[in-house]
């Protein structure tokens, strides 16, 4: 079946999680500059996390490009890289309540890690697919597993 299918959700599911996690930045009650600059590590971790579901975005795209079709095995694989996505706002803002704390960051961390680690699967699912021959295994050469 085409890529058509795939990229339309993901691209939905991408969009929701970006809108997520900005809404859940909470705007200062008091008009002074220090409480805004008192948000600055929500928003810097805000940014972090705009830029890396921004990157999955524009990846996922040029991934598809190479990509000629996909099957059951890679939509499952694909739900499995947005499930780890949609996770970024829910750890993005516990980070952000609390900025330092050892477990809201590795558990952010952790998410980001297996968020990759979906992605080289995701790689792996269309290239078992398409065969190691296909367009994306010639791209990714040596890694493409």
């Amino acid at each position: 079946m085409s890529t058509a299918r795939l990229e339309a959700f993901s691209d939905g599911v991408i969009a929701i999680i970006i809108t997520i996690t900005v809404l859940s930045i909470r705007v200062p009650t008091d008009a002074t500059f220090s409480s805004l600059i008192s948000l600055l590590p929500v928003f810097l971790i805000y940014i972090w996390s705009f830029q890396t579901v921004g990157t999955y975005w524009n990846n996922h795209h040029h991934l598809m490009r190479a990509t000629s079709s996909v099957n059951a095995g890679v939509m499952w694989t694909n739900l499995h890289l947005l499930f780890w996505l949609s996770l970024i706002p829910f750890t993005r803002e516990w980070l952000g309540g609390h900025v330092g704390e050892p477990w809201p960051t590795a558990v952010y961390c952790a998410v980001l890690l297996f968020a990759a680690a979906a992605y080289k699967m995701l790689e792996w699912a269309i290239i078992r697919h398409q065969g190691k021959d296909s367009n994306l295994a010639t791209v990714l050469g040596p890694t493409a597993g």
